[in-house]
């Protein structure tokens, strides 16, 4: 197993038992595969030990005792503008946001508030399939604008992009920045790009920038709400401290909302599903993570990007067939495996029966990518290096059997 460095204060390497805690990840491998012998690898899951000096926070809240119902305070809001400033310099107005339980639920809430049965929103696929979900499931109209992969790189088709909108008087688009699962940070001349023909077209744009806090070196993230400023009229902004310190089971997230005519409507249609206060382990949370956890953070970055160089260093010698769709952001990888020459259910034998993991397929994405799976690399390297290693094993056995 690796050791810390010298400068490093934290251990990302240790395994940490996560099984028997009613973990998705670990302990649903009957319920969900069937089978309880894959490592997982899949759900966007993190398996490392929030830092203490959180912890210890945290704890001091439950050793108070009593967990009524709690809204945030001017606490909340400078920690929110403390992380916004320091990393994405801009900051946001208290009144501008609307504490729930996550990002999926601020998505579904966006398709209820800003458009009505029927309408037409937009996706770009292969993406997160929540994003799929919420449309169909709330009685919605799902038009895809494909995104186009070109030389191992994602780029957005603007001509399909606008005339899509045109085609199907689409009212809603859902952004993925950082994306999921393709692994682009979107330039700001994507983003204005998007923007204009948005505005054009009186079509609101919801960007889920949850991944935003992963960005490898040499590019950069713009939130949405660092743009023109004429864009607020049509934005609202999903965001989440759940993906960086891997606080999803404590469900609070903020859909910020500069424009006050969208903001009622969002509020509205919250107020409906039945929500109002915030879980208060996850208030405290926020507060804690984001004014106590910068130095456990940048030495998390720093070791996922040791997962990352790894993973590519291993593809290129013992795996050549497989491509990584290289990534500029989230600790999520994009792996093409049509090297192999399999069919869908062929690869699905492959790595759940030969390779005994369990991935994110990428039929879940959007029907072109089937050939794909997803990875994910926030764990500890030698989880990373087991993963791997079988599935190098599970290649061999193919080509040997081929022979």
């Amino acid at each position: 197993m690796a050791q810390k460095t010298e400068t490093a204060r934290y251990d990302f390497d240790t395994i940490i038992d996560r099984h028997h805690t009613d973990c998705l990840k670990y302990d649903f491998g009957m319920e969900r595969k069937g089978r309880t012998d894959l490592l997982p690898l899949w759900v966007a899951d993190m398996d490392f030990r929030l830092p203490e000096e959180v912890l210890l926070e945290l704890k001091a809240r439950i050793d108070h005792g009593i967990f009524g119902y709690t809204d945030p305070k001017e606490g909340y809001f400078e920690a929110l503008n403390h992380w916004f400033r320091k990393h994405y310099h801009y900051t946001v107005e208290p009144g501008w946001v609307t504490v729930g339980p996550g990002v999926v639920y601020g998505l579904a809430t966006c398709v209820r508030a800003f458009t009505k049965p029927g309408d037409a929103i937009l996706i770009q696929q292969p993406v997160y399939y929540p994003f799929g979900e919420v449309i169909q499931d709330n009685g919605r109209q799902l038009v895809n604008s494909q995104l186009k992969l070109q030389a191992g790189h994602y780029q957005i088709d603007f001509d399909d992009f606008e005339r899509k909108i045109e085609e199907y008087k689409v009212k809603l688009y859902l952004l993925c920045n950082p994306h999921n699962p393709a692994g682009r940070v979107w330039t700001r001349e994507e983003l204005t790009r998007i923007g204009d023909i948005c505005l054009k077209h009186d079509v609101l744009i919801v960007s889920d920038e949850i991944h935003c806090d992963f960005i490898y070196p040499g590019h950069e993230f713009h939130s949405f709400l660092t743009m023109d400023p004429k864009y607020r009229s049509h934005l609202c902004v999903l965001h989440s401290p759940s993906k960086t310190f891997n606080i999803a089971g404590l469900q609070v997230a903020n859909a910020i909302i500069p424009d006050e005519t969208l903001r009622a409507r969002y509020k509205k249609e919250n107020a409906a599903a039945g929500y109002s206060q915030a879980n208060v382990l996850g208030l405290t949370a926020l507060e804690s993570v984001y004014t106590r956890g910068e130095e456990w953070y940048q030495e998390l970055l720093s070791y996922i990007n040791g997962n990352l160089s790894f993973v590519r260093a291993y593809l290129t010698e013992y795996l050549p067939e497989l491509k990584l769709i290289e990534p500029e952001g989230t600790y999520l990888l994009w792996i093409d495996f049509s090297g192999l020459g399999l069919s869908e259910t062929g690869l699905q034998e492959l790595i759940t029966d030969k390779a005994k993991i369990w991935l994110d397929s990428g039929s879940i994405f959007g029907p072109q990518t089937a050939q794909f799976e997803r990875f994910n690399i926030a764990c500890p390297r030698s989880i990373v290096k087991q993963a791997f290693e079988q599935l190098r094993e599970a290649v061999s056995e193919l080509k040997r059997n081929r022979c």
